[in-house]
This record gives C-alpha cells, sequence and structure tokens, in this order.
C-alpha cells in the first residue's frame, strides 16, 4: 500500500476512495479499523470512521489506530479527510486529530485545503465557500451537530489546534508547484505546521498534489487528493489499471437522515413520483417509529424506489432538539437507522442509497461491513460501492452532496454494469 488514508466519517471515505480510484490507484475503502492485513494489489487504503462528532480524545485514539494500521501496511503517505465544508466545533475533531497526526509522524508543512470545485466548495484568502456564499451564509450555520458560523479556516482551526496555523493565498497557488513548495517552507519557517492553503480550481489542487509530492502528511476534503496519484505514477509506483465493475440486481430502497439543504431538496424531489415515509423525532423519541413495520412497508414497494427520511428543516430540528437534546435524538435517529439497513437487506435489499454522513456510518456499522469496493462515481464526490464479498451495492451520499434527482439516478446506474 502507497497511501494511507484516514476519513471521518464514511461519505467522506467514499468520496476520497472515489477520486483516488478515477486516479488511476487501485482503492479499497476499509469499514473502521482493519483486524487483517490489506490485499496485495491495494495501492491506496481509506479507513473510514466515525469520529466527526464524538468526543475529540475518542476521535484522536481511533485515528491513531488507523495510522498504526495503515503504516504496517507500508503506506508511504498519509492523508486525514475531512468534510468539505470543514464540519467542526471549536473544541475540535479537525484540530486535535491533525494535531495528533502530526506528532506521531513528526510532520511539518502539513497543507489544510476542504476546497472542492466540483462540488461548489472554493477556499480564498483563507475563507470557504460554498458555491457564491461565504460558508457561514450557505445553510451550514444551521447544521444541527456542527453549525459553522465563520468561514475563516484559519481561524476556525486555531480555535482547534495547539499548533501554529499559516496561509498560502492564492497568487502563490495559480503560480505552481514551486511557488507552493516556497510558500509552505517560508510558513514553516515562522512556526506554522498547519497551513491553510487556497485553491478555486481543480488545476489548484492538481498544482497543490504535486507541491506536497514528498511530504508525509495531508489534510483536506477529497479534492486535495486530486493531484496525489499522478506523484505515484510518475515514480512507476503503481499500475494505473481499474477493475470492471458488476452493478447490483434487486429490490432498493433509501434512507436519508441528513438535514442539509441539498438532501432536503432531493428528498422533496423524489417524493412527488415515489414513495415515501418520514420517520419524525416524536415517533423516535416516543417508540413509535417500528423498525419491523418500517420495512414492511418498503418491502411492498420495493420496486417503486421508497425512501424512508427523517430529514427536516431547521426551525423543525431545532425545537425537536429542545425537546428532547441534541445528542439523545441524534443517538436515537443513527440506531433507526443503523437497525433498519441490515433488516432491509435481510427481507431482500440488495441496492441501498444512505444520505448523510452520520446516516451512512449507522447505516454500515449496522450491516457489518468490512471493506467496500469502489465503483463508478454517480455524483461529484458519490461512488457506487460494493461491500466485499456479497451482491449488496450501496451508494453513501455526503448531506451536501447530488443533484436534485440523486435518487433515482443512483438506484438505476447501481443496477448497470461497466464496460
Amino acid at each position: 500500500m502507497l497511501l494511507g488514508c484516514i476519513g471521518d466519517d464514511f461519505t467522506g471515505s467514499s468520496d476520497l476512495a472515489n477520486t483516488l480510484a478515477k486516479g488511476g490507484m487501485a482503492t479499497t475503502q476499509y469499514c473502521g479499523v482493519p483486524d487483517e492485513p490489506a490485499g496485495e494489489n491495494v495501492e491506496a487504503g481509506v479507513v473510514a470512521l466515525k469520529t466527526r462528532s464524538t468526543p475529540a480524545a475518542e476521535a484522536v485514539a481511533q485515528s491513531l489506530a488507523a495510522l498504526d494500521w495503515l503504516k504496517a501496511q507500508g503506506c508511504r503517505q498519509f492523508l486525514f479527510k475531512y468534510c468539505s465544508t470543514f464540519d467542526s466545533t471549536p473544541d475540535g475533531n479537525i484540530g486535535p486529530v491533525a494535531d495528533a497526526l502530526i506528532e506521531a509522524l513528526g510532520a511539518s508543512q502539513v497543507v489544510v485545503c476542504p476546497a472542492f470545485p466540483a462540488t461548489g466548495r472554493t477556499l480564498y484568502q483563507g475563507h470557504l465557500f460554498v458555491g457564491d456564499r461565504l460558508l457561514s451564509e450557505s445553510g451550514m450555520e444551521h447544521h444541527p451537530l456542527t453549525p459553522m458560523t465563520d468561514p475563516d479556516i484559519r481561524r476556525w482551526l486555531a480555535l482547534q489546534s495547539k499548533n501554529r496555523v499559516g496561509h498560502v493565498g492564492h497568487a502563490h497557488v495559480r503560480a505552481g508547484a514551486e511557488a507552493i513548495r516556497a510558500a509552505l517552507a517560508s510558513a514553516d519557517a515562522m512556526g506554522s505546521k498547519l497551513i491553510v492553503v487556497d485553491a478555486i480550481t481543480e488545476a489548484d489542487l492538481q498544482a497543490i498534489g504535486n507541491a506536497v509530492a514528498d511530504l508525509p502528511l495531508i489534510t483536506g476534503g477529497s479534492g486535495i487528493a486530486l493531484g496525489l496519484p499522478e506523484n505515484f505514477r510518475k515514480a512507476g509506483q503503481i499500475a494505473g489499471r481499474v477493475s470492471g465493475w458488476q452493478g447490483g440486481a434487486g429490490p432498493a430502497a433509501i434512507l436519508s437522515g441528513s438535514c442539509s439543504r441539498a438532501t432536503r431538496q432531493q428528498v422533496e424531489y423524489h417524493r412527488r413520483d415515489h414513495p415515501s415515509l418520514e420517520v419524525s423525532a416524536d415517533a423516535l423519541m416516543t417508540g413509535k417509529a417500528d423498525v419491523q413495520g418500517t420495512v414492511a412497508w418498503v418491502m411492498e414497494r420495493a420496486d417503486q424506489m421508497p425512501i424512508v427520511y427523517s430529514s427536516a428543516d431547521p426551525e423543525t430540528v431545532k425545537a425537536a432538539q429542545e425537546k428532547y437534546g441534541a445528542a439523545d435524538l441524534a443517538g436515537r435517529i443513527e440506531e433507526f437507522f443503523a437497525r433498519t439497513a441490515p433488516a432491509l437487506v435481510e427481507a431482500g435489499i440488495r441496492r441501498l442509497v444512505s444520505a448523510g454522513g452520520e446516516t451512512s456510518g449507522a447505516v454500515v456499522g449496522g450491516l457489518g461491513c468490512s471493506a467496500l469496493e469502489v465503483g463508478p462515481e454517480i455524483d461529484p464526490g458519490v461512488p457506487m460501492l460494493r461491500v466485499t464479498g456479497s451482491d449488496l451495492v450501496l451508494a453513501l451520499k455526503s448531506g451536501n452532496f447530488g443533484s436534485e434527482d440523486f435518487f433515482e439516478k443512483a438506484i438505476h446506474m447501481m443496477a448497470e454494469t461497466a464496460t
């Protein structure tokens, strides 16, 4: 294994695995820290964790365990993947995990770049934009677990990290890899170990990837990986073979727990022509939401692309959190989806779409998957995935990703075979 990656949630990890596979690296996504060594033909390994919203100490411990396993596989470079909207609180977990990885690897000049232009995430003057809006005006300020109220990534990260935070502006990035390397070295000389690097185009990310070829640790969204496969290709270390993909037949269903603006729009669009079942906070917290009943409802409509959702607008979410407690409510939602997913598979579902990072972590945990094979891309950042050793095909969608018709498109594509 050449490149070892640690993802703080499951949708982001599949997003990263997708980027690396498209770049020509033989990539496997692991569901948690594996107990066994990786296969011989894995060039990039992505260890997907569920650490975005856990206590910081737990996130650090799991990330270091993942690092130890990846080091044992012979990895030559490491990447810490977090969300392209930098989802975190003033206490972490991005800063504490990055600090721990820096210490464990003796790293410096560590790039911080959540930019992903293909999905509208750009970084300019250290400020993160979603489309033409600052992060704090994009809807992310209403996130139920990690409300992003400050678009200045330098300032937000400085609250979380014990290391000094530096910055490489777009003028250096636009000048190319050599200029980026010089700017990173200059920031390092001034005492900055974590260095926020601007990027507004994919060409910028390619240049950054070139500039960090010799650095042990990189952090960012999946976009930061765009230029990494080429470094290994130039060194003659990757074969560049992409395996064929066999789609999945059989019944399909959708589970959505994300409350992001994009997912709410996707849910509303899908509900126009397909059966939908809302699982409300009240139903969950009072025990009225029944897994067996939900599964029976889905299977009666399994040929119609049914969707089960708990997605709600910010006002509804806030009221429910005030009534039941944010942590208790989030835990109950995850528990429901963690129990529902395997029950659906046992009942015959063979194509399963999950929307939302926390939801997808619960779904994968409930299914007990150990590894996922990466297939073709559905929408930017969202690949098809096959549970290794089974006929179950998944799509794990970040809440903010995907076109309005994503759910129907995903289910259709998941039945196709690549040529």
